[in-house]
């Protein structure tokens, strides 16, 4: 069997489940789950597949067993929702270190530095992709393991709290399937032939190693039925000062990895990258204070990609010296909101505002959200405004009749508006305790990326 079938598992609910594995050539195997029996013979190179009928929920462990001139037992197997989740370091960032933390200066998120110790919900299963992992078969059966001791501690912390908070909302079984690498940029997650597909690269020389990682660590996964992905990554990226490439990297990884689910509309989550002072690093690309920026201005453009969310961390860090800020398990908490609302469709609060228009009238700038809450507000702290000169000043905004309504007095014909366009954002524009996205009015992304 391959490793990512195993005992422990989680298989996904209510869609058609691969079981897959290697046997001698001509091998008859049977695979008996859930009251289901399929059969087939290996094929010339030893490999066979069975299909199983969609699943439904179970919370109940259960045995599969599948025989051929041997026989594999996997137990404790539940039956509930399986994401993937992936990306560079703040994605691989484990569970052991909430425990060596100092206490975070932002109180209201709370900080359970606990969790490994008291964690011992049956329901979550991890498992955990190395670079090894994925590409030989299995022998012992117990590569997923419940996600607590020793397991729980190598974990993706923003996977472990996604999936405690989608668990606790819907009372079923979570598996969290964690394939990360610290420090990898976008390009070693695509397949290299994935660049080929999409007209921005046809004449472009891909660099970073396209495809690296993809046959050992994604491709391997791809059979195995799931709800959807989590990405936070973007790190690596921003140091080489990326800009409408970086959107189209993503682009390409999203229509990539949902064709070879072979799930065109599968859920695509993602983590805006915390503040940081990009500007005052040196490294082979030179980089300024717009750098970050204009990297979470690239992210933000696959929010127009069908069935994709992204959630702000620019309240989720004590340091902007810190390029692996702490939040994790509020990462998680944002991340199971946009799963909650629009995978599962609960009726909750989800996303901080989201920059959709702007007008200008009577030396004003009227803007428009989508998920602003407030009616009204007192001012809001954040916002920059510019007049034909193109020099930004500091405004006064306020939220009345639903829209914001940003001014300032010595700028009598306002043409641009920013809001927290700084590696070192301030701003306290926030809709249901979620905040609002970084953005420009004079955006010149939104007109140049196609996403067809």
């Amino acid at each position: 069997m391959p490793q990512i079938l195993s005992s422990n598992m989680v298989l996904q609910r209510e869609k058609p489940i691969n079981i897959w594995g290697f046997a001698a050539v001509g091998e008859k195997v049977e695979v008996a789950f859930a009251g289901q029996k399929k059969e087939t013979i290996s094929d010339k190179n030893g490999n066979w597949l069975v299909v199983l009928a969609p699943l439904k929920t179970s919370a109940k462990p259960q045995t599969m067993t599948i025989s051929g001139s041997n026989k594999i037992e996997l137990t404790n197997i539940l039956v509930g929702e399986v994401w993937v989740c992936s990306g560079q370091s703040n994605m691989e960032y484990a569970m052991r270190k909430l425990a060596k933390i100092p206490k975070p200066k932002n109180v209201k998120l709370g900080f359970p530095s606990d969790e490994v110790v008291k964690a011992k919900n049956d329901q979550i299963r991890i498992f955990l992709v190395n670079r090894k992992t994925l590409i030989k078969p299995d022998s012992i059966h117990k590569s997923w393991a419940v996600a607590q001791d020793s397991a729980l501690r190598a974990f993706s912390a923003v996977g472990y709290f996604f999936a405690k908070a989608i668990q606790e909302k819907l009372g079923i079984a979570v598996g969290m399937i964690s394939s990360a690498i610290p420090g990898s940029a976008i390009e070693p997650w695509i397949s290299e032939n994935a660049f080929t597909q999409e007209d921005y690269f046809k004449n472009q020389k891909v660099g970073n190693d396209p495809g690296k990682f993809y046959p050992t660590m994604v491709e391997p996964l791809t059979q195995f039925k799931i709800r959807g992905f989590l990405w936070y990554q973007g790190e690596t990226n921003c140091f080489l000062n990326e800009k409408i490439s970086y959107a189209y990297k993503m682009k390409v990884l999203i229509n990539s990895w949902r064709k070879a689910w072979k799930e065109n509309d599968l859920p695509f989550y993602y983590v805006q990258i915390a503040p940081f002072n990009y500007s005052k690093t040196k490294g082979k690309v030179p980089v300024d204070e717009n750098t970050e920026p204009e990297l979470w201005e690239a992210q933000t453009q696959l929010l127009r990609l069908p069935n994709t969310g992204m959630v702000s961390t620019n309240d989720l860090t004590d340091s902007n010296e810190d390029l692996h800020p702490t939040y994790k398990w509020e990462v998680g908490r944002r991340l199971a909101l946009w799963a909650l609302a629009k995978t599962y469709h609960q009726k909750i609060d989800f996303s901080g505002p989201i920059y959709k228009a702007v007008s200008f009238k009577e030396g004003k700038a009227w803007l428009d959200f989508d998920y602003l809450k407030a009616t009204s507000s007192g001012p809001i702290h954040g916002f920059t405004i510019a007049g034909k000169d193109g020099k930004f000043v500091n405004a006064e905004a306020v939220v009345k009749n639903e829209k914001v309504i940003v001014s300032a007095k010595d700028i009598k014909t306002p043409v641009a508006v920013r809001y927290n366009w700084t590696e070192n954002p301030s701003g306290d524009f926030y809709s249901d305790a979620l905040p609002a996205l970084p953005f420009r009015t004079d955006n010149p992304l939104t007109k140049t990326f196609n996403t067809n």
